[in-house]
């Protein structure tokens, strides 16, 4: 998406937190490995870059890693993730 798409871009700034909210169930619960797969899928090697400011595009990815209510959503899992781990 283009910068200058302003009406794309307020659309998914409305349906990236609908879309989290009606996750939020199953991230609540499988947070963690969720966002963790996520996060290494946007980032791996080969992917496009999620903002772009050099040609003004930026992706609905974007959107979606920078989401508090995204990340607050996955804390529970995450915190249990690390307790788990430290007693292990």
């Amino acid at each position: 998406m283009r910068y200058e798409e302003k009406g794309k871009i307020a659309i998914v700034r409305v349906l990236v937190p609908v879309a989290v909210f009606i996750c939020s169930p199953v991230l609540l619960i499988a947070g963690a490995p969720i966002r963790h797969r996520y996060l290494r899928y946007i980032y791996r090697d080969e992917a496009p870059l999620i903002l772009e400011k050099e040609r003004g595009r930026v992706s609905v990815h974007w959107f979606v890693v920078t989401s508090p209510l995204f990340a607050w959503l996955c804390r529970p899992t995450e915190s249990l993730v690390r307790v788990i781990s430290r007693r292990g």
